[in-house]
């Protein structure tokens, strides 16, 4: 098994919902370990399964709404999602939920962690907000942390 992957997910053309996929063009600037890959997810969270079945750290990005205040970075497992309401997730929570429990089927369990951002605002349009362009390097710097790089 490869050692760790991220995986952003989210849809460029509704602003802040692309979070998990600007997150992703920021790490590739950075001077990672090789044993990291970094995948653009886009919206297709269940074309994933093969990296949830070859890494033994899945590490998502994605916006989610829980109801906090726009910006708001929640690090929760697939497990404390159970615990989120259903029309606060997003489709893509719902289907890393899925893509959690494939891979269980076939004996592989990575560990898997979710960055989700509480995004301000999902409508038509290229350019994030502010406050969400503002929170991409603590989340790298969340991301960093849980895989213990500097």
């Amino acid at each position: 098994m490869k050692d760790a992957v991220i995986i952003g997910i989210g849809n460029i053309l509704l602003q802040d919902d692309g979070v998990g996929v600007h997150v992703i063009e920021q790490l590739e600037k950075e001077n990672l370990p090789s044993t990291i890959e970094l995948v653009d997810g886009g919206t297709s969270t269940l074309d994933t399964l093969g990296f949830f079945l070859d890494f033994k750290k899945v590490i998502v990005v994605d916006c989610l709404r829980a109801g906090l205040k726009a910006g708001t970075i929640y690090k929760i497992k697939p497990d404390d999602i159970k615990n989120y309401k259903k029309e606060n997730l997003s489709i893509h929570d719902v289907q890393i939920l899925d893509v959690v429990k494939m891979a269980n089927m076939m004996n592989r369990y990575p560990d898997v962690v979710i960055f989700g951002i509480e995004p301000e605002k999902i409508d038509v349009g290229l350019e994030m907000t502010e406050i969400m362009v503002s929170k991409i390097s603590e989340i790298i710097g969340n991301i960093k942390k849980e895989l213990e790089i500097n």
